[in-house]
This record gives structure tokens, C-alpha cells and sequence, in this order.
């Protein structure tokens, strides 16, 4: 008699291996990272734009990595486009009439708010410039100090540069002929690549001092510095578009604002010599007031020489109104 059949037995179905199962496990890490196999993962951080006194996320959604000067990676920064450009120059146009209108004491009381509080986070700003330069603590601290040195004095100037750089004209006749400096209007500023705290600063102060507002594309490489300035800007009484931050590719960037119809004055001294060239021919097409980078490039420039601060510094982005008044009425 045939044995009755037993039931077909299966073998368990082994479930397929993830690429994640495949990495090494490892233990939980703990915050002081003591007592545990594995080291502390990071949060890092990514950087937003700086827009209308606003922190917003690029339109495209694309981030890029920052790197230390050894190669290590610091944060991801937003990476900006054309469109974040024309949204930059929109909200400091009209920031600008309000800006401009107000009293050279105000603006003075601001920009030596901007000091204070750069003072406060001293230490923050010395272990950034460190990272993103490659230098020691020693050569940060100048650095930072020159800085906030810079807010103050030309803070001292906003006051004082009419007087200097305005005249009562001789003229032959009864009338009082007056030349006077006004802000020329929204300035686009193209940061210095390698220094990139004390270059920005002292490009960025003689802009907005006398009444401008400043759309600025932050150095590509080293833009973390810049990004904790519009964090100071951010709480130190500067209005809302006054100071517009951008961080990307310069060749995805620079020509949009060289090129756009709403730009007054173009800053293009953080460029190479030899791009520059294309940056004048674009901001032809509306006539723009444009300050060309220094011949020998940003290597011949001493940010902590004197000569990087000046009242013709303001000069460069002011226009000349002249007024006649008969004498007697």
C-alpha cells in the first residue's frame, strides 16, 4: 500500500539585499561622540539666498557644495539664477527711494549697528574666514577686525562725503551754482573671489552709505563669510532690499546682472581682468556707471592697507546734480 503523500514543502523565500543593507553597520552615534564605534554624522547646513531682507531658497531648487580650503566639505550654498537675479533687482529698486531718503546720521547709526553686532559673533566670522581662506588665527582675526573697522569708518563718513565731494561753483553772474552728489541708484556688486569677508565689506560699505542699494553675487567659492554678513544685515536696522545677496556660478550669474535694463551701476571689481571685457560690453546696452577690477587682478589688492577705504570709494557710485539759484530771491 502506497504511503500517503506527504505535502510539498517550500523553502523559505530569501528576501533580496538592498544597497543599504550592504554597508557596514555601525553604532548609533552619541553627540559627544564618546562610547560610540561610529562617528557623529553632521548636519549641514544649506546656506539660503539673502532677498528683500528675506532668507528664500533659490527658484531652481539646485544647491552646490562648499569646501574648506583643504577640500572638505563645509555646507551646500543655494545656486542662484537669472531669476533670482531680476527678483534681487526688483525688491532694491524699491528699497531704494526710502533708502536714499533718509538722513546721512541714520544711515551712519545703521551701518555702526552692522559693527556692533559683527562684534557679537567675532568669533564666528574668525572660524569661517579660517576655513575659507586657508589661513591661521592670527591672520583671520586682522582680517575680521579690518572689517568691522570698515563698517565703522566709512559709517563716520555718511555725513561728510557731500561736503567733500560737492562744491559751490564760481560763476560769471548773480546765481549760486551748487554740484552735489546724489546715490546713482540699485548697484550690482560682484564680490571679490578670494577674500571673502574684508573684500566684500569694503566694496559693499561705500555703496550703500550714501544712499544706494546693493544686489550682490557673493564669492563662488567662499561664500559662507558673506551669507553670515546677511545674517547680521538681517537684525542690524538695515531695511528690507537695501542689500541683496546671491550665491551660484558666476557664469550662470554675472552677465544677467551686467545685462539687466534696471541696474544703475556695475561693481565688477571682484572679476578677472580678463572677464570683465564682456561684463563692460554688457552693461553698455543702458549706459551703466562701471568700476573696472584692478589691472594686476584681486592678488595685487591689500584689503588691510588704507588705501582699500576711501571717500572716492563712494564717489564711484554717485551722480553729480548742479543746481543754479539766482542770488537775492
Amino acid at each position: 500500500m502506497a504511503s500517503p503523500r506527504r505535502p510539498a514543502t517550500h523553502a523559505p523565500t530569501r528576501r533580496r539585499a538592498s544597497v543599504l543593507d550592504a554597508q557596514p553597520r555601525q553604532s548609533l552615534a552619541t553627540t559627544n561622540l564618546v562610547g560610540a564605534a561610529g562617528e557623529r554624522i553632521g548636519v549641514r547646513k544649506t546656506y539660503k539666498l539673502y532677498i528683500g531682507g528675506a532668507f528664500p531658497r533659490t527658484e531652481s531648487g539646485r544647491a552646490y557644495e562648499i569646501r574648506d580650503a583643504q577640500g572638505r566639505l563645509l555646507a551646500n550654498a543655494c545656486r542662484g539664477t537669472r531669476k533670482d537675479i531680476r527678483e534681487a533687482v526688483r525688491v532694491a529698486r524699491k528699497a531704494f527711494p526710502g533708502w536714499a531718503a533718509r538722513t546721512a546720521y541714520n544711515r551712519s547709526q545703521i551701518l555702526y549697528r552692522i559693527a556692533e553686532l559683527m562684534e557679537g559673533r567675532r568669533d564666528q566670522f574668525v572660524a569661517e574666514v579660517m576655513a575659507a581662506e586657508g589661513v591661521g588665527r592670527r591672520r583671520a582675526t586682522r582680517l575680521v577686525n579690518a572689517a568691522i573697522d570698515r563698517w565703522v569708518w566709512y559709517a563716520g563718513w555718511a555725513d561728510k562725503f557731500s561736503q567733500t565731494l560737492g562744491t559751490v561753483n564760481q560763476v560769471a553772474g548773480s546765481y549760486f551754482n551748487f554740484s552735489v552728489p546724489e546715490p546713482t541708484g540699485v548697484v550690482g556688486v560682484i564680490a571679490p573671489e578670494e577674500s571673502s569677508l574684508l573684500g566684500l565689506v569694503s566694496r559693499l560699505a561705500p555703496v550703500i552709505v550714501s544712499g544706494n542699494c546693493a544686489v550682490v553675487i557673493a564669492s563662488e567659492t567662499r561664500p559662507l563669510p558673506a551669507v553670515t554678513l546677511t545674517e547680521v544685515l538681517a537684525t542690524s536696522d538695515v531695511p528690507g532690499g537695501v542689500v541683496n545677496l546671491i550665491t551660484g556660478l558666476r557664469r550662470e550669474l554675472v552677465s544677467h546682472l551686467a545685462a539687466h535694463m534696471d541696474v544703475n551701476a556695475l561693481d565688477a571689481y571682484g572679476l578677472d581682468p580678463a572677464e570683465a571685457a564682456s561684463a563692460e560690453d554688457s552693461a553698455t546696452e543702458n549706459v551703466k556707471r562701471f568700476v573696472r577690477p584692478p589691472a594686476g587682478g584681486e592678488g595685487s589688492v591689500d584689503w588691510l592697507s588704507p588705501r582699500a577705504q576711501s571717500p572716492y570709494l563712494i564717489a564711484e557710485f554717485l551722480e553729480t546734480k548742479t543746481v543754479w539759484h539766482p542770488i537775492g530771491s
